[in-house]
């Protein structure tokens, strides 16, 4: 039953559907490396696949469905029980930018092999700090080990963000709108804005995401705002007051109505759904 207490870490081998537990995308942040075939899946609406020697991640309560698992598949996953990893990570001004590129890109190419194994020695140190419990001071040495295990991820995949931030420049249209909302949606929320970036028309721009990706211009703004409204919202260091205004909005009570339109609750109502 979804009530039930869950484990904070589990490492897994997957060769089936079967192997995920019960409600997995629900409570856990899911990393997965594929050893061998391939699994496919919708994610936010897009058909997605992850192949051999490939880096998956997922975090709870994404949008996903309709797994499919090549009949030779093999991956080692590491779930960390939602909560547990949201507590812990590092506050760093790039976290918010790497938290948001993988709601968006949840599928990693590794081409260092050093990378790759370094992933996995990642979940077993974690796995193994967990099974620790008779350490003396074991909450806190948990806690730095998920702290060590984000930075390390955000280390090996900081290439790819960066090589995705370029596309700015030399991608198509769709995917320069992508890095320019992923990049201002704090603060311009407006399709105008990123339709003048482009040179184009905010109808235009639209009928371009539409086609690309089945959401329009402005509802890819909206989600991007979401998601860093969770994230802001989930760091207790930070008032309503102070995330109003690093959003730059002119009152804390447009703040509040844009936040009921996006999440259906208020940012209190929200922060206490938290506990």
């Amino acid at each position: 039953m979804l009530m039930e207490a869950q484990p904070k870490v589990s490492l897994l081998v997957i060769s089936g559907k079967e192997d995920f537990p019960a409600h997995f995308e629900k409570l856990y942040h899911t990393h997965l490396f594929c050893h061998r075939g391939s699994i496919r899946f919708m994610f936010n609406d897009q058909q997605m696949e992850c192949g051999r020697g490939e880096f998956l991640f997922w975090f709870a309560e994404s949008r996903l469905s309709g797994l499919l698992l090549s009949k030779d598949f093999k991956a080692t996953a590491l779930l960390v029980e939602k909560n547990f990893l949201n507590s812990n990570i590092p506050d760093q001004g790039w976290s918010i930018n790497a938290l948001l590129h993988s709601r968006v890109y949840p599928v990693k190419t590794l081409h260092d092999k050093k990378d790759r194994q370094r992933i996995l020695s990642n979940f077993e140190w974690l796995n193994d700090r967990f099974l620790k419990t008779d350490h003396r001071f074991y909450d806190e040495a948990l806690n730095l080990q998920m702290q060590l295990f984000i930075l390390d991820m955000w280390h090996i995949f900081a290439s790819e963000y960066e090589r995705r931030k370029h596309s700015l420049q030399s991608g198509t249209l769709y995917e320069r709108f992508m890095q320019l909302a992923q990049e201002h949606c704090m603060t311009e929320r407006e399709v105008q804005f990123y339709s003048d970036q482009l040179n184009i028309t905010s109808k235009y721009l639209n009928q371009v995401c539409k086609k690309s990706s089945g959401v329009t211009a402005s509802e890819w703004i909206q989600r991007f705002a979401r998601e860093r409204i969770i994230l802001l919202l989930q760091n207790r260091n930070l008032t309503i007051s102070e995330i109003a205004d690093e959003m730059e909005f002119s009152s804390r009570s447009f703040f509040t109505r844009y936040v009921k339109k996006l999440l259906g609750a208020t940012p209190s109502e929200y922060r206490s759904r938290l506990g």
